[in-house]
């Protein structure tokens, strides 16, 4: 919503924000439906132009559904009214342009398992990807403001489900903490960790009903 009142001091710090964010799980979307790598960039950072050019997301109501889906619509609209024009503009194309690494996304995208995986499915799941990324990178931002970035280091496998048998001793060890001390740290950066989802997830549907669900949503995606 901040994105799209240009007459907002946040406007253009909150559409970054979200250029960052979102763009990569637009961009497997169109690479799987485009083969050549070029275009699918050019379409991709053509789109994101035409969202400083046209205002789009002055559009996104929060009463109207989830921003997931507002954005992939808008892209898909895109694609079906200026596919050719995109297709022929050269990079750049005099466009303002907002700065997205395509380099990074395609190596990326290579690694992405080609099997038969439909293009929205693709975008769901790299959505649900970026979506858990972004908690992870505000909640280390936290820790790190506490001077605290060595603990969410050690404890960030619990938040993503990578720890595995006796690591609670390592991470007591690591931080020099007592087994117990640990346990209670690792817990309370789960707790904070699933409130940053849930605040997260609340700003991009239309209900405060529609959180769960919404993260019913996103375990599916990620399968």
């Amino acid at each position: 919503m901040a994105a799209g009142h240009r007459s907002s001091p946040e406007s253009q710090r909150a559409l970054e924000s979200l250029c960052q964010t979102y763009w990569y799980p637009l961009y497997a979307y169109v690479r799987r439906r485009v083969p050549d790598v070029h275009e699918a960039q050019d379409l991709t950072q053509a789109f994101f132009a035409s969202l400083l050019e046209r205002n789009t997301l002055k559009a996104a109501d929060q009463q109207r559904g989830r921003f997931r889906s507002f954005l992939l619509t808008a892209f898909q609209h895109f694609l079906a009214d200026e596919w050719d024009k995109a297709r022929a503009q050269k990079r750049g194309g005099g466009r303002r342009s907002i700065p997205l690494d395509l380099e990074a996304g395609e190596t990326r995208f290579g690694r992405v398992p080609a099997d038969d995986q439909s293009p929205e499915r693709l975008y769901e799941r790299q959505w649900a990807l970026a979506f858990l990324d972004h908690v992870l990178t505000r909640l280390a931002d936290e820790f790190a403001a506490k001077g605290k970035a060595k603990h969410f280091r050690a404890m960030k496998p619990f938040l993503v489900g990578e720890a595995e048998g006796d690591s609670h001793e390592m991470i007591a060890q690591a931080l020099e903490l007592s087994a117990a001390a640990a346990k209670v740290a690792i817990h309370r950066a789960r707790r904070r960790y699933r409130e940053i989802l849930r605040a997260e997830i609340a700003e991009t549907v239309a209900r405060p009903d529609e959180v769960d669900d919404e993260i019913r949503h996103l375990k599916a995606a990620l399968g």
